[in-house]
């Protein structure tokens, strides 16, 4: 039996240098501040806070890995969002600063707002 399969099923468009440390996290800040805005619960945030675990712990900073969270959060997505957006998102960010959360609710948010947990892995 043969099985055809294309590039794109097997590849996906992403930040680097580590799409598997950018894309995923990246798609996970999008996708809790999509579901806070679905749920209606925007307006009652007032600050957000993201641990990365493991190997996002370990070499995340090297790979991108909380300038892809800080972008997700803001509302951009890997395949669409300008690779300049990304890059320094986390960063370049001021202490004191604010996060267009979903690119609509500013609420404060500094670099000291993503914690590094490397030798935590969750189940």
């Amino acid at each position: 039996m043969s099985a055809y399969v294309s590039a794109f099923e097997l590849f996906s468009i992403g930040v680097g240098p580590s799409s598997s440390h950018t894309v995923g996290p990246m798609r996970a800040g999008r996708d809790f501040a999509v579901r806070l805005r679905q749920r209606e619960l925007l307006d009652r945030v007032t600050g957000v806070t993201c641990a990365l675990y493991g190997s996002l712990g370990a070499t995340g900073i090297g790979h991108g890995t909380p300038d892809a969270v800080v972008a997700g959060l803001s509302g951009l997505d890997p395949e669409t969002a300008d690779p300049g957006a990304i890059r320094g998102a986390w960063a370049n960010r001021a202490d004191g600063g604010r996060i267009l959360l979903d690119g609509t609710r500013s609420v404060p948010f500094a670099k000291a707002d993503v914690s590094f947990e490397p030798r935590t892995r969750l189940p």
